[in-house]
């Protein structure tokens, strides 16, 4: 027993603590999801990139090569040529280059630009709230195994405990002042606290495995958990209008929700625009010869086209009304994300104030539990306590420091979901 006692007391040294800067710094380094975010945020500049294009000089080289026999062949109209047909032939090289520039489509084209401006804006605003997301999931974990990392000690604080009992009322017993029952029901009330610390053991590790799953480190969980806690948060125990108009500004999400309005409404002139022509202007540069021949020959062309769907079986009329209901959807859904702000903002803010009431008042229930075990202790020493009511003391104070960990798991929590919510790294 005794060996099986140190064992389960026993306080290993990790190689290292984790500190949760690190834990932050680590997911912000090697979470997928960001790198994810980051490759569509890449993608959408891309896209700026194409749109952009259109607005640009756009020049083309084209080279061809045949090998061709050179005979006359009459067509109506022509005049007739004598001569005979041969197998013979020629090489033949013909190049071009071409030179073209939209001057003016009633922004069809820079307003389909803009558009994509604004969504790859929208783009990085939603890869600044997936890391803050993250952000958030590694706090929670990292609090959450400082938890159950202090629930450990509370288990083998008990045990060490329930095992002083132990060995007193088996010298009681053996002494004959006390019977064998309390014997049998200290034995009992070890084991159970030996179980406790098993379990908390392994849950313990188990909340490191799912800080590495959010930090996004394959690794080892050999290393400790830093105990620490998140400062008190400025307007925590403030009003809620000055706060809520603070994370209304600061959210990403928001403003990526006002970029993608902005990138429909961009997209409706746009759409609009094909009602009207489009100019642009062209030069090119075509040079042929024939090898074999005296032939060499080149032309030169410069001009300006006027281009004006007149009707495309109401192709444009579609788009236009597309787009429009692309921009209802866009505003709906900001104003969506102002209301769930609202929320997450106050929910934050009743989770914190909460969270500190228990706080304090499970503090104080310790501190009568801790009271009320010394009683008892002492009670069934001087032998007008019972064995159960020495359990009993000891149950209720090991809750007690449970409930401890757990209010300052759920403050520690609530602050991390404000500063979420706050849109604050």
């Amino acid at each position: 027993m005794i060996a099986l006692l140190a064992l389960l007391l026993a306080q290993t040294a990790p190689a290292r603590a984790l500190t949760l800067e690190e834990a932050q710094r680590l997911a912000q380094e090697r979470q997928p999801q960001l790198r994810a975010a980051r490759s569509s945020t890449q993608a959408a500049e891309g896209r700026v990139e194409q749109s952009r294009s259109g607005l640009l000089p756009q020049l083309s080289a084209t080279a061809g090569y045949e090998r061709a026999t050179n005979n006359y062949l009459f067509r109506p109209g022509g005049i007739a040529r004598t001569g005979d047909t041969s197998w013979s032939s020629i090489n033949y090289f013909d190049s071009s280059v071409t030179l073209s520039q939209l001057l003016w489509d009633f922004g069809q084209t820079s307003d389909r630009w803009r558009s994509t401006q604004a969504s790859a804006r929208a783009t990085a605003d939603q890869e600044r709230a997936t890391g803050l997301q993250i952000l958030l999931q590694v706090r929670t974990a990292f609090f959450n195994a400082v938890a159950f990392k202090e629930l450990l000690v509370v288990a083998r604080e008990t045990l060490a405990n329930q095992h002083n009992h132990l060995v007193q009322i088996e010298g009681f017993v053996h002494a004959g002042t006390r019977p064998p029952i309390d014997r049998s029901q200290a034995q009992a009330d070890y084991a159970n606290a030996e179980v406790q610390v098993i379990n908390a053991g392994n849950a313990y590790q188990r909340s490191k495995v799912l800080l590495n799953q959010a930090m996004g480190v394959e690794g080892s969980i050999e290393y400790d958990v830093a105990e620490q806690a998140l400062p008190p948060q400025d307007g925590e125990d403030g009003a809620l209008d000055p706060i809520l108009q603070s994370a209304l500004a600061a959210r990403p999400e928001i403003a990526s929700a006002a970029e993608q309005v902005k990138a429909q409404q961009l997209l409706i002139q746009s759409a609009r625009g094909s009602y009207l022509p489009s100019i642009s202007a062209g030069a090119t540069l075509v040079q042929g010869t024939a090898t074999g021949t005296n032939y060499i020959g080149w032309n030169v062309a410069a001009g300006v086209t006027l281009t004006w769907n007149l009707f495309q079986g109401g192709l444009t009329n579609g788009i236009v009304h597309e787009a429009e209901a692309n921009l209802g959807y866009a505003i709906a859904q900001l104003d969506v994300l102002r209301q769930q702000v609202r929320v997450e903002v106050e929910q934050a803010l009743l989770a914190i104030r909460a969270a500190k009431a228990a706080t304090s008042a499970s503090r104080n229930a310790l501190t009568a539990a801790r009271q009320r075990l010394s009683l008892a202790e002492g009670r069934y020493q001087n032998g007008s306590g019972s064995v159960i009511e020495l359990g009993d003391a000891q149950i209720a104070a090991a809750n007690a420091a449970a409930q401890v960990v757990q209010t300052d798991f759920q403050l520690a929590t609530a602050r991390a979901q404000l500063l979420w919510a706050l849109g604050r790294a």
